[in-house]
């Protein structure tokens, strides 16, 4: 099989050779610039790298490293707030950057690893809907935003890849937390929803335009639209399941349905167009909820968090939704453990997620910096060693 073959075999939940890997496909499957640039000095190789997200300061591997570690996907990365003109202006022990949300980000000149947001354009207790109404948004159907990208996923969909594609931005929810401000949004969502619905609705606008101007272009060509919006938390989730499903969840799905209309309108017959959702935590709970709207594949498969036991998982939502992630433990064992301990951590994960297909391997979230190369080797050795059907 080739990584095409093996991708959508996983997706319809059928074993293929071995389980699909995934590094870089996404801007939420990939490795920070940190722990790559030490990879490649292990491995002897070149690290040029371009910038995935320029926030997150995760790159995109070179495909000599791609190859090496017989990576199944390819990433496209539209123009968006995370990497295009990402410049910092000297305030200090900062660098500071305005991006096109109005979103203020920091990020310290000796020792950051990644730019934290500290601004919000409409950080107030409260607001009026015309505030959103007079705001400059971004314009997302700026052809530059997909400029080149065609050629690319030509190239990669010839190389027998899959081809994945990120959005304009973050979730609505998301979104409207950066926009508002975390604690000011989240009370919005109770105590002034109009104002939370409003702007999320303006959101949801934005996004909808963006992909239909981007698969008019590109969606014969990408097999897997990335979109990702963080619900839960370590132990529960930052809004309730009834809240969650009166005020997000209807926009979700019509961003989803849009999604892949579009998808059928320029597919080819025989094609599908398949969409990953990205939230981290513990979203047991909302599972089914994904599942209804028609969340094709769920990550990162948050492996840690209460509720997301991977054997229960699979086995009560394994035939409806392909998990992606949740490799190994990426909070303890992946940057402290021992070759071993990761080896019977991805283990154990495999053993409980691979059965039957629906499983495709990545770390749970981005590889962070300070994952030592051993630690990552040893779990791509651990992969190839007990990741074959």
């Amino acid at each position: 099989m080739n990584s095409r073959e093996r991708i959508l075999a996983t997706l319809e939940h059928k074993a293929p050779d071995r389980v699909p890997l995934d590094l870089a496909g996404s801007h939420v499957t990939g490795i920070h610039k940190i722990a790559y640039e030490n990879l490649c000095a292990k491995l002897d190789m070149n690290a040029d790298a371009s910038f995935a997200d320029d926030i997150q300061q995760v790159v995109i591997p070179s495909e000599e490293v791609l190859n090496k570690l017989e990576v199944d996907t390819r990433g496209l990365y539209p123009l968006c707030s995370h990497n295009w003109n990402v410049k910092g202006k000297d305030v200090g022990e900062m660098l500071e950057h305005l991006d096109e949300w109005g979103l203020t980000q920091h990020l310290p000149k000796n020792d950051g690893f990644w730019w934290s947001m500290v601004g919000s354009p409409m950080d107030a207790p409260m607001i009026e809907t015309s505030q959103i109404d007079d705001f400059t948004w971004p314009n997302p159907c700026l052809p530059e935003r997909i400029a080149g990208l065609r050629e690319q996923a030509i190239k990669h969909r010839e190389a027998g890849k899959i081809v994945m594609m990120k959005g304009l931005c973050a979730g609505v929810f998301e979104m409207g937390q950066r926009i508002r401000g975390m604690e000011n949004f989240l009370c919005d969502l109770l105590a002034d929803p109009d104002v939370a619905c409003k702007l999320m609705d303006k959101i949801l606008e934005l996004k909808i335009q963006f992909w239909d101007m981007a698969l008019t272009e590109l969606g014969d060509v990408v097999d897997i639209v990335v979109e990702s919006d963080d619900y839960g938390t370590q132990a529960s989730q930052l809004v309730s399941p009834d809240t969650f499903r009166e005020l997000i969840k209807p926009r979700v799905a019509e961003l989803i349905s849009s999604i892949k209309d579009k998808f059928t309108e320029t597919k080819k017959d025989g094609e599908k167009g398949y969409f990953f959702f990205h939230s981290c935590g513990n979203v047991r709970s909302i599972l089914p909820d994904f599942i209804e709207i028609g969340v094709d594949i769920l990550n990162p498969v948050h492996i840690s968090a209460t509720g997301m036991n991977p054997v229960e998982l699979k086995r009560d939502f394994g035939k409806d939704v392909t998990f992606w992630g949740g490799g190994i433990e990426t909070q303890n064992i992946l940057p402290n453990g021992t070759p071993e301990e990761i080896k019977e951590d991805v283990k154990r994960n495999l053993d409980a997620l691979m059965p039957g297909g629906g499983y495709v391997f990545n770390t749970v979230h981005n590889i962070q910096a300070e994952i030592p190369p051993e630690n990552v080797m040893a779990m791509y050795e651990a992969l190839r060693e007990f990741g074959k059907y």
